[in-house]
């Protein structure tokens, strides 16, 4: 049981490793990695890593980097199978096995077909134990884009909502309105940190004029790629998004047909444009969601407004959603969360459940995820 117990609380660092790459290792899966040696009965921590920027270098090799000599014979815990195909690095299951660690301790298996088991297998083949499962429920959420990707083909869609107690987004003439509180505000800048991307539609960008970056001390490197849902092509070059494009990224979802001549003005401001299929009159949503995963995209925020809420609700493409709920009305004039439909489609979706509940500042956050 004490071994058992060991082992969980150090992938539950190796998982708190991982966290540090969300947002930024995209297309890769953000890991976590820690060697330790037991030479004196206590565990103790000699490497550890987490996938770097870009998505690599990854998580194994910084660990073993960081250990040196001290790898031989310890043992590696890991968020996610070790890979093992050659791709821009050598696998790493070649530097495990080339360290001489003696045990690998797995959350779960990679999803990859290139993976998918072979590298425990590789592991094993080689006299090294591996157990696999430790801590597998936090790296399933931890890997989520990267398995929804991989599985699915699309990123996984986070839906983030700000509402006010009577289920209100916005004022009355689809104004913008400041529902939540600076510490909610403040999540929220954490939350677009830790995907890759967040996206809105064309309306929220002409009302709110929004930048979408991360602006807390210290992580505007942090920021995501804004994606904007635009079929005409509206977004306005002297808006914030297209005056900032470059870095971070502003990519503009549009339809196949027309609009050359604002394409080429866009591109000439380092938006990238990328074409998309409609579903009736609308941007078909499912598709968009492929063109952004074969960019590399694995986790997105949706930040609104309430029409593109709505889209994916009725798509059934809402993963996880992030409703922050503020003590304060807006009145039956105001702008519903989600267009058209009460916000209890979401809340009381037989596809979510209700996960936590955290309070922050005079405002509550309460988190859904799929079932």
């Amino acid at each position: 049981m004490a071994d058992a117990l060991h082992d969980q609380r150090l992938m539950d660092i190796a998982l708190a490793l991982g966290r540090r790459g969300l947002g930024n290792a995209w297309p890769n899966p953000a890991v976590g990695a820690v060697l330790v040696r037991n030479d004196f009965g206590t565990p103790i921590i000699v490497g550890r890593g987490w996938t770097q920027p870009g998505g690599r270098p990854h998580a194994e090799t910084e660990a073993l980097r960081r250990a040196g000599p001290a790898a031989r014979g310890a043992t590696l815990y890991v968020t996610l199978e070790p890979c093992s195909h050659h791709g821009k690095t050598p696998p790493c299951t070649d530097a495990i096995i080339a360290a001489g660690i003696a045990r690998v301790v797995s959350a779960i298996e990679d999803p990859n077909r290139e993976v998918a088991g072979r590298g425990h297998a590789m592991l094993r083949a080689r006299g090294i134990a591996v157990d696999v499962g430790v801590g597998a429920a936090s790296a399933l959420r931890a890997h989520a884009g990267h398995i929804r990707r991989i599985s699915e083909g699309r990123p996984h869609v986070t839906l983030k909502l700000a509402v006010s107690t009577d289920g209100k987004a916005g004022l009355a003439g689809r104004k913008p309105a400041s529902i939540t509180g600076e510490a909610a505000r403040a999540r929220t800048h954490l939350m677009r940190a830790a995907n890759d991307a967040v996206l809105i539609g064309i309306g929220t960008a002409l009302s709110d004029n929004p930048q979408l970056t991360c602006r807390l001390p210290g992580m505007a490197a942090r920021s995501p790629v804004r994606v904007v849902l635009d079929t005409s092509l509206r977004l306005p070059l002297s808006g914030a998004l297209a005056a900032s494009a470059g870095e971070p990224r502003v990519w503009v979802v549009a339809g196949e047909g027309g609009g050359e001549d604002a394409e080429r003005a866009l591109r000439a401001r380092n938006v990238e444009v990328i074409r998309c299929g409609l579903r009736g009159a609308r941007l078909d949503l499912a598709e968009a969601l492929r063109l952004l995963a074969a960019r590399g995209i694995t986790r997105l925020m949706v930040e609104g407004g309430p029409t593109v809420a709505a889209a994916f609700v009725t798509a059934d493409l809402v993963d996880e959603a992030a409703i922050l709920r503020a003590p304060r009305s807006i009145g039956e004039d105001g702008i519903d969360a989600l267009e058209g439909m009460p916000l209890s489609a979401l809340t009381a979706s037989p596809r979510l459940r209700s996960r936590d509940i955290e309070r922050i500042g005079e405002d509550t956050l309460e988190r859904f995820e799929r079932i």
